[in-house]
């Protein structure tokens, strides 16, 4: 559908405040009612923490290494590298709060970034760490909509046009010769083709298990020239990380831009702080940060008797000079690193315009493009000549508190919108999956893909020894009711929790090994509870979304819903589900009550496909003893 840009803008950016105002309300909901125990039982909190340790990181950042004053071992947290955090405390009797990223994270301890050095925190008291709301990320989108909305006469207008429809994507013939490095089927070649060919905007539509980071990867091989770079982006570090491991694995220059704890701790030798650092630049300017420390560490001691007049600040004013003129030889580095690099991989949020001043790209690719909003695809797309989107709309769509905005479109990805608005014209999907048994498969192909899915024959029959592919433990009329978590009315089943831990207990009497098996299911509520009772198995547990992009031998899928209303709540987002259903390789136990889950015309054919599979059995089956 054609639209007028300036209007479609507008109304995005609407979207975009209501979800930034229903972000910023949850947040504070959260501050307000729990306790930092209640939300530390929640695992966006750690309390009573006490300073270990503290040494200079990568980029003349300060890392604190953080402990429970008991010398306990931290409890179970959402807090991982990345996350952005606000730490508190009262250095020198002051109430003081510091803006900080997670850098580690380990059983005993956690390891956090400043930009700047913190006070002296030796003698603040119990320290708390809390997970912090950032609408940096909005205001990037709001700057890319608005630069999008006044753009003319230049590639940036053009590439606007065409995804509004008000402009045809065009194809070049690519004359080049396909030199593939992996080995690829009929629908990776052609979708490696379609986006060579393509002028504009080429997708890479890939199901689950097809292939679509191979395909990625050859394409960025094939899109390589001296004249242009390339820009690898996704909403999400392990997604960009993911992408970065093959590209380094074929041999290609990319560097990695982001936080270093953002980055896989294996792929950190490819960030760009990581690389800056190996120049001679930054050689020295690490010798000034050393210096800048020390300064710091003697302006603190002072706080322990009256210094000298103007002594502690010009200590303060010394160290700060020399932090300055120390980044001033660590961007002369990052220019070079960046120059010599033939790819840059980043997040969408993560694309600095300090860092990478007036520098374009002749291709963008964006991964994860189906769960990506339209206003954070444009912050890359500021500096596309081309675009390729790989991902697959039919899995999860973009995260969106706000139900308004949502129920106005922002829920639609820029991917999503554009299959529907050009279709064939730009769109491969891929069609052979190279992860789950056919029977795993088959559902998902035929609700979601049009039954195109054809299962490679290396896996079409795999399975585990003792096992049928699939299982489907009905708990109707078993009274095993849902519960709603009191901190954050977050559903849980602890009955229900109890068949799949019985169903863990098979497995591994049948030689499963922990790092074959996940446990996941719709609800945090219900994935915490289960975490606890799982907690030195070794086994994964987490939640459908946090399992996106992955796979194991045996997924076991718990369901919760159970109620005399039949209220499914999240079973009701299809896509969701599509997810679950395609992480498993050899076999796929799903716990749920048909009773409550049969209101739902999805849910029912679900069932009807395990009864029709011969998989669908009572709990009266399977485990009688665990009702009552």
């Amino acid at each position: 559908m054609k639209r007028d840009s300036a209007t479609f803008f507008k109304e995005l950016k609407g979207l975009l405040d209501l979800e930034t105002a229903a972000e910023k309300e949850r947040f504070l909901q959260v501050l307000a009612l729990q306790s930092p125990e209640q939300r530390e039982a929640s695992g966006t909190c750690l309390t009573a923490l006490t300073v270990e340790d503290e040494y200079p990181g990568l980029g003349g950042r300060f890392i604190l290494v953080l402990r429970k004053a008991s010398r306990g071992a931290l409890p179970w947290t959402k807090l991982d590298a990345g996350d952005p955090v606000i730490l508190s405390g009262k250095p020198e009797g002051q109430s003081w709060n510091g803006r900080a990223v997670v850098a580690e994270r380990h059983a005993q301890v956690i390891h956090i970034a400043f930009e700047e050095p913190p006070p002296d925190l030796e003698d603040a008291g119990p320290l708390q760490l809390d997970l912090s709301f950032d609408e940096s990320t909005r205001r990037k989108e709001r700057q890319a909509l608005d630069t999008v909305m006044l753009a003319k006469g230049n590639r940036l207008a053009e590439l606007r046009d065409i995804f509004l429809g008000l402009k045809t994507p065009a194809e070049e013939s690519w004359d080049g010769e396909l030199r593939l490095q992996t080995p690829l089927n009929d629908t990776q070649r052609a979708a490696v083709k379609k986006a060579l060919d393509a002028r504009d905007v080429a997708i890479v539509h890939g199901p689950p298990g097809t292939g679509k980071t191979t395909t990625l990867v050859e394409i960025i091989r094939h899109s390589i020239q001296p004249q242009g770079k390339i820009l690898v982006t996704a909403s999400s570090n392990l997604g960009v990380d993911n992408l970065l491991e093959k590209l380094i694995q074929t041999g290609i220059k990319a560097v990695r831009l982001g936080h270093p704890a953002r980055v896989m701790e294996a792929l950190r030798i490819h960030t760009l702080d990581y690389k800056a650092e190996k120049h001679e630049d930054a050689r020295l300017a690490r010798k000034m940060m050393k210096e800048a420390a020390v300064l710091i560490q003697q302006a603190r001691r002072y706080t322990r008797a009256a210094p000298a007049k103007g002594s502690k600040q010009a200590l303060w004013s010394e160290a700060k000079a020399l932090m300055a003129d120390a980044r001033k030889l660590e961007t002369r580095a990052v220019e070079r690193v960046l120059d010599e690099a033939e790819v840059i991989c980043a997040t969408t949020t993560g694309l600095d315009p300090f860092v990478l001043g007036s520098r374009r790209f002749s291709l963008v690719v964006l991964d994860e493009a189906g769960q990506c909003t339209e206003p954070n695809a444009w912050i890359p797309l500021q500096r596309a000549d081309k675009l390729v989107c790989g991902g697959d709309h039919c899995q999860l769509p973009p995260t969106i508190l706000s139900l308004e905005a949502a129920h106005q479109g922002l829920n639609v990805s820029l991917m999503e919108r554009l299959v529907h608005q050009h279709g064939d014209l730009i769109t491969t999907r891929l069609d052979v999956q190279y992860r789950m048994n056919t029977a795993i498969m088959n559902f998902s192909s035929q609700e979601f893909y049009e039954g195109a899915l054809i299962a490679a024959e290396s896996v079409e029959d795999r399975r585990l020894p003792h096992e049928a592919p699939l299982l489907w433990i009905d708990t109707a009329g078993a009274g095993f009711e849902e519960e709603a978590e009191k901190e954050s009315g977050s559903r849980f089943n602890p009955k229900e929790a109890s068949v799949i831990l019985y169903r863990v207990r098979q497995l591994q009497e049948q030689g499963l090994q922990p790092g074959q098996l996940a446990v996941i299911t719709p609800y945090a509520a219900q994935a915490r509870y289960l975490r606890a009772q799982l907690s030195d198995s070794g086994i994964e547990v987490d939640t459908i979304d946090g399992f996106q992009g992955r796979e194991k031998d045996a997924v076991l899928i718990s369901l919760v819903r159970s109620n005399e209303d039949q209220e499914v709540g999240f079973l009701k987002e299809t896509r969701r589900l599509n997810v679950a259903l395609t992480r498993a390789r050899c076999h796929m136990t799903v716990v749920g009550d048909s009773a409550t889950l049969s209101v739902h015309p999805f849910l029912q054919r679900l069932m009807q496909y395990f009864e029709s599979n011969v998989a669908w059995f009572s709990i009266w089956e399977i485990a009688p003893d665990l009702i009552g």
